[in-house]
């Protein structure tokens, strides 16, 4: 992994904005061009596109906006490791981190200064996606109207990070020892566990929904799925169990609820498996009254959808909400499953020697 030099560092710049990006030039234009419409004086920020090994012409594109384009060799090596060569190399006070898929908003870059500016004590913070995905379809409207809805609603200090759209102060970025890369080779929980690291330095983390950006992704069930399971879910899970002896309060921020309505929903299944199996179909009112329980407890945020897009698109929501809590469930187990074989056995390997 590599390692910022920290005396090189100059300050002569307020903001790095570094952007990781593999095969992203369908995305670039839109997404270079939104930080170049951008309300900070120019002067104070550089921009630095990290090539993660692309096929196509990521590097040509990014060279019209960025003052540097660092292009790394095949394999690519994920976001995390991209990041971090684009941090070794930045020269501002405070490193941005914006997603190839992400348009930032015009006043973006200045919240973030302003707000590192204003509180010493913060040591990094992340925005919010807009409530205007141009990806057609319900599944990419519901997923992108979902994280803006959540992190509007979460706003104020976070025990977490996140890299789609968030700032941190060089000197912190560095003390916390950057992103893990080796752990996280593709798009995983990089930024979520560089945040409970941050945290752990005593440094505060803050949310602000209105440093916004608008997601150009296009998700399709299959993504979302796989996504929330193997890319989110199980080592989130993984990470939970790590950090168990943690005695602050719920260190990645999942909330109370959200582990109540897990539980309902796979209660639900499961009585509606002993219903089947055993043909007694009063077990089916107990897995309706769970199923009515999740959605009566989700009831805010579908008025929220239908608000945003009218009560057609939130009734086609409430499957996909249960999905969501059923893959918590499979992530809870297969993650409990990958720590007690995998990370034990590390755990174990390690004592030994």
């Amino acid at each position: 992994m590599p390692h910022p030099p920290q005396a090189q560092r100059t300050h002569a710049l307020r903001l790095s904005v570094v952007v990781p990006a593999h095969n992203a030039a369908g995305l670039l234009p839109k997404s270079l061009g939104a930080l170049r419409a951008s309300d900070l004086p120019r002067d104070e920020w550089e921009l630095i596109v990290v090539d993660d090994a692309s096929a196509d012409g990521t590097a040509a594109i990014a060279e019209r906006d960025a003052e540097l384009v660092l292009r790394l060799s095949a394999p690519a090596r994920g976001p995390a490791y991209a990041r971090n060569c684009g941090a070794e190399r930045a020269r501002g006070e405070y490193l941005v981190f914006v997603d190839a898929d992400v348009c930032v908003h015009p006043d973006a870059l200045r919240r973030f200064a302003d707000l590192l500016d204003r509180e010493p004590d913060v040591g990094a913070a992340f925005g919010a996606y807009d409530a205007a995905p141009p990806a057609s379809g319900v599944v990419s409207q519901y997923r992108n109207l979902l994280h803006h809805y959540v992190h509007t609603e979460s706003a104020g200090d976070a025990e977490t990070f996140w890299a789609g759209c968030g700032a941190v102060r060089a000197s912190v970025f560095a003390e916390a020892g950057m992103f893990d890369a080796r752990r996280y080779p593709r798009p995983q929980i990089e930024d979520i566990e560089l945040g409970h690291r941050i945290r752990a330095l005593g440094q505060r983390i803050v949310l602000r929904p209105d440093i916004q950006g608008t997601h150009l992704k296009r998700w399709t069930l299959t993504g979302m799925v796989t996504t929330d399971l193997c890319d989110r879910g199980v080592p989130w899970m993984r990470l939970l169990l790590q950090r168990r002896g943690d005695t602050r309060r719920d260190t990645l921020n999942i909330r109370r609820a959200e582990k109540v309505y897990t539980a309902l929903v796979g209660a639900a299944l499961a009585a509606a498996a002993v219903a089947a199996a055993r043909g007694e179909w009063q077990w089916l009112i107990a897995a309706a009254a769970c199923v009515v329980a999740v959605i009566g407890g989700n009831a805010r945020l579908y008025l929220w959808f239908a608000r945003q897009r009218g009560w057609a698109f939130a009734l086609q929501t409430v499957p996909l909400r249960m999905l969501y809590y059923a893959l918590n469930g499979v992530s809870a187990a297969a993650g409990w499953v990958a720590h007690t074989l995998l990370d034990g056995r590390a755990a174990r390997r390690v004592a030994g020697a």
